[in-house]
């Protein structure tokens, strides 16, 4: 059996499907296999994975259940004792599995292993920002206000962490759950935050951008409103486990997930509603602006111009730190 598993969700996704297995199978950490989850794809997706003839590759095809479902259709099949996730237009450095199976080996404490990312556009090139996490000493308190996992192509997790909050809903049939399948989005925050709240795992990161995640163009101005939705779903749901924590640490979390909204639609063009959730932040808490004022006031800053002038200095701002991310 392999010891570790690399999950990933394809539906539709000829485009970038390629790129990102070829990342995985250059990981300098041999002892792996691919699990591509074809989550009812109607274009290439299966041919691209079968075409690479790589007998590390398994493709596991089943009817559309979204990115959630997908990934736990993936857990259910993986045999490795660590199990990471890649999104299918994402991609992995050579060392990222070499680093969190040394990690993991090293910790028996530590039920996800994760790192910073480097973030990439259409063409994979690097557009000049970055996830730098906290990588140490995280409380559920941290992950709430700021998930420093960051994003699901991040984490390695052990699979006896995943088997501690598996749950399974009295309509499910098939397997196990680990993400909830209800969410469409912050899906990936609700098991780690449930992880921590229920569990004595720690999470803890690597150094390193060890990820390249992709930030689609097309993609930042779909769906601020229903992930702002998705967000306050799973709040809800995990509210009844530590009523005490939520209360607590609400207002924050609340302040920093509409800052992070409004850095998407400003990078989307949408002036008016950067500006309203940027003062939807602040009318929620300031603890962002104390704690993190050169973001938080560059962020209103540049709603504020957004709003005044229009989109083409910002983008011109966007191109220049392309520019000096691709000569550096």
């Amino acid at each position: 059996m392999p010891k570790a598993t690399i999950v990933v969700p394809a539906y539709n996704v000829a485009a970038t499907l390629q790129e990102t297995l070829r990342s995985l199978l250059a990981q300098t950490y041999g002892d792996f296999e691919v699990v591509v989850v074809d989550d009812g794809s109607v274009d290439d997706t299966v041919a691209i994975a079968r075409g690479l003839g790589d007998a590390r590759i398994r493709i596991v095809s089943q009817d559309n259940r979204g990115l959630a479902g997908a990934r736990n259709t993936g857990i259910a099949a993986a045999r490795g004792d660590y199990i990471g996730f890649c999104d299918a237009d994402d991609l992995w450095r050579p060392g990222k599995l070499a680093a969190h199976v040394a990690h993991l080996d090293g910790n028996s404490d530590i039920g996800i292993s994760f790192s910073g990312a480097t973030l990439i556009d259409e063409d994979s090139q690097p557009i000049g920002l970055s996830q730098r996490p906290r990588l140490r000493g995280i409380t559920a308190a941290h992950m709430f206000r700021r998930n420093p996992i960051g994003n699901g192509s991040s984490p390695v997790i052990r699979r006896a962490a995943l088997d501690d909050i598996a749950f399974r809903p009295m309509h499910e049939e098939l397997r196990d759950w680990y993400f909830d399948e209800r969410l469409r989005q912050s899906e990936d925050i609700e098991l780690w935050l449930r992880l921590m709240l229920t569990t004595d795992w720690v999470v803890e990161g690597v150094s390193g951008a060890l990820t390249s995640y992709r930030v689609a163009a097309q993609g930042l101005s779909a769906g601020i409103t229903a992930q702002y939705g998705n967000w306050q779903r799973m709040v809800t749901k995990l509210a009844p486990l530590d009523p005490a924590f939520f209360a607590r640490t609400l207002p924050a979390a609340r302040a920093y997930q509409l800052r992070y909204l409004a850095r998407r639609a400003v990078s989307a063009g949408q002036r008016d509603e950067a500006l309203c959730l940027m003062q939807q932040a602040f009318a929620a808490s300031f603890r962002p602006l104390w704690e993190e004022p050169v973001k938080t006031l560059s962020t209103l800053s540049a709603a504020a111009v957004l709003r005044l002038v229009g989109p083409k200095p910002v983008d011109v701002i966007r191109r220049r730190l392309r520019r000096r991310a691709a000569n550096s």
